[in-house]
């Protein structure tokens, strides 16, 4: 169900604020374990896929901040936080992105757009100045260019990425692969896309999502088909990875295909890890640090305004205050089964309150 038109780029109308409060109402009053979204995306067309967001934080105006999306067919979609289209780059076969920022020689801050293509199987990085990007979505002529900054050839069938900070490795980033074990971590070293190490994820049959915490210093990686493990690996100097710890599989709590991953954090190092388990349509909840208990789940359920989510594969997670309607961040995900009275596909994107998932799962 397509969201309410609304014209400022700024702010909300009354229309669209009635319809939000609704919806905060009735997640306050909603059985535990369950949110609902704020907004959603329009659907992507029919011969696309939704799969992947990344958030990007306006750090000189929150409120104006986006929200980046696959159409692993077509290219990347940004939207505003209402959910509204507001470019489309015809980049290629994107399935996953990730954003980190960071800074160039001449000390101005800069967003690195991490993306897995498969159109010729590269790590593809888009590389942004802040400052105009803000400056851009001023005047209403934001876009990202079909073509990245940078890319290198992978020499294999590229699936998730995930980008990261690293004290000794710099800006990284990692790829998996599809149909196979392998994963690649790369660094940009503000001139090129440098590959440190090759390695195998416990030879799953297929890796799937990926996140990387800088904080921490670990990389979580979901490994669907066969046999559906989420796994963490420590990142150190000698770049040894034989040593994974398995967080948890289908004898445990996840059902079917575990798919997305994101960080929910509560402080710099502490907080949650959020997988999409895919089988349940529910959102399993982790302990950020090891040994990784599971915690809890939640569920995104339906309304009269937007249909529940269900079959997730990409989840991104920000605790930035933004606004009233996110003052603690957002959470996006991907609805493999999009429902409405128009539907003409089946997948878009699902923005909700990083503050009613705190709530939801009584966490603080």
């Amino acid at each position: 169900m397509h969201t309410p038109k609304i014209n400022s780029i700024r702010g909300f109308n009354f229309l669209f604020a009635s319809s939000l409060l609704t919806m905060f109402i009735i997640t306050i009053n909603a059985n535990s374990g369950t949110v609902f979204s704020v907004t959603e995306t329009p659907q992507v067309p029919k011969n696309g896929d939704a799969d992947d967001p990344a958030i990007w934080i306006n750090e000189s105006n929150p409120g104006n901040s986006l929200v980046f999306g696959t159409d692993k067919y077509n290219g990347i979609y940004t939207y505003n936080l209402r959910g509204e289209v507001i470019h489309f780059s015809n980049s290629g076969n994107i399935n996953n992105i990730d954003i980190r920022k960071t800074q160039n020689k001449s000390e101005e801050q800069i967003t690195l757009l991490f993306g897995s293509n498969r159109s010729d199987n590269s790590l593809s990085l888009w590389i942004m100045k802040d400052s105009k990007i803000n400056l851009d979505l001023d005047a209403s002529l934001f876009k990202l260019s079909e073509k990245p900054s940078l890319k290198a050839n992978a020499n294999m069938i590229v699936y998730g990425v995930c980008a990261g900070k690293h004290p000794h490795f710099g800006d990284i980033a990692f790829i998996t692969e599809d149909k196979g074990s392998k994963v690649q971590l790369w660094s940009y070293d503000g001139k090129g896309l440098v590959m440190l190490k090759e390695f195998s994820n416990s030879n799953a049959t297929q890796s799937e999502g990926c996140v990387y915490d800088d904080e921490n210093q670990t990389l979580f990686i979901s490994e669907e088909q066969d046999r559906g493990i989420l796994r963490a690996y420590s990142l150190n100097k000698n770049l040894d990875f034989s040593n994974p710890i398995v967080i948890d599989n289908r004898l445990g709590n996840i059902v079917g295909d575990p798919e997305g991953i994101a960080i929910f954090k509560t402080s710099d190092i502490d907080g949650y890890i959020v997988l999409s388990s895919q089988g349940d349509s529910k959102f399993n909840v982790y302990n950020r640090k090891s040994p990784y208990s599971f915690v809890t789940s939640f569920a995104v359920g339906g309304n009269d305004s937007i249909d529940a989510v269900t079959d997730t594969d990409g989840i991104d997670i920000s605790t930035v205050s933004i606004n009233s309607y996110f003052p603690r961040g957002i959470v996006v995900v991907q609805d493999g089964f999009n429902e409405g009275d128009q539907v003409e596909n089946t997948q878009n994107f699902k923005f909700i309150s990083a503050k009613e998932v705190l709530k939801a799962i009584n966490l603080k």
